[in-house]
């Protein structure tokens, strides 16, 4: 689902992002697997049924849909009074996709001395709409913030970004060099990483090695938010996390149309211990 960042839409009155947002938010998910998506079915709930918000969203699945190469087969419309508040709804969806077995990630191969390499995000994605929504109530979110170059509302609400036509090529190639995916979500990187590790392997991640984008460090300023805390809720610029063998990661990066990042390694961690420490 897109969580309470829905709130935020319906805030503005802006629900054509939306949609995108819950597309690609769940081909990510599937594609940490190695899995190429195929179909999607959507879930809308709330309490009265607005035809043309209805259709604002839809209109942006089945955008997002087509960019990815999913077929859009159908979903479900609720109209729920008794659990929705007037103004509230909920969007979800499931993603169906393949892959070859024999390519299934994360690779048993992951060693210490792995590289991590991260691709950017477009913004928090959609996660941390909550604290996002403490930090900023009352806020004026249409307001002009310079060090944003636009609305507070604008960059809160950039689309979650896919990474399939970026990645799928590197990983369907014989001999990937992509040996694990982590979607930085919910958790950011500290609860997300050691999902795709083995036991006994943790990955230490060196802050300063990336640029973190405007919008973070303005949340951050504003809420008075501590390092650890906006790392563990946010991706702080970097949507998803590469993990590739050390002498292949100057290979992987030449082989991205866009610039990249190494932010960490893998290393061997004590009594069997999977973590995300920040250096």
């Amino acid at each position: 689902g897109v969580g309470t960042k829905v709130k935020l839409a319906a805030q503005l009155g802006r629900y054509g992002s939306i949609g995108a947002d819950l597309v690609n938010h769940c081909i990510n998910d599937i594609l940490v697997q190695g899995a190429r998506p195929l179909f999607f079915l959507d879930y809308f709930a709330s309490a009265q049924i607005d035809p043309e918000i209805v259709a604002t969203v839809v209109g942006g699945l089945a955008a997002a849909c087509r960019e990815a190469g999913v077929a859009l087969l159908g979903g479900e419309t609720a109209e729920m009074p008794g659990v929705y508040q007037p103004g509230e709804f909920d969007l979800a969806g499931t993603i169906v996709g393949a892959l070859d077995r024999a390519r299934m990630l994360p690779h048993a191969d992951l060693q210490p001395g792995d590289v991590l390499i991260g691709l950017r995000s477009s913004g928090p994605h959609t996660n941390g709409y909550s604290l996002i929504r403490r930090v900023f109530a009352g806020a004026d979110l249409a307001a002009y913030v310079p060090e944003l170059n636009g609305s507070l509302g604008d960059a809160l609400l950039a689309p979650h970004r896919c990474y399939l036509n970026l990645l799928i090529g590197l990983i369907e190639q014989p001999d990937s060099p992509i040996h694990a995916l982590a979607h930085l979500t919910g958790g950011g990187f500290i609860e997300n990483i050691p999902r795709v590790l083995p036991q006994g392997l943790s990955a230490r991640i060196w802050r300063g090695s990336w640029p973190v984008p405007p919008l973070f460090q303005y949340i951050q300023r504003q809420g008075e938010i501590r390092n650890e805390e906006m790392h563990r809720v946010f991706n702080m610029g970097i949507g998803m996390l590469a993990v590739v063998p050390r002498d292949r990661a100057a290979e992987v990066q030449a082989a991205l149309p866009e610039e990249s990042w190494q932010v960490g390694e893998l290393f061997a961690s004590e009594r069997g211990e999977r973590r995300g420490e920040l250096l």
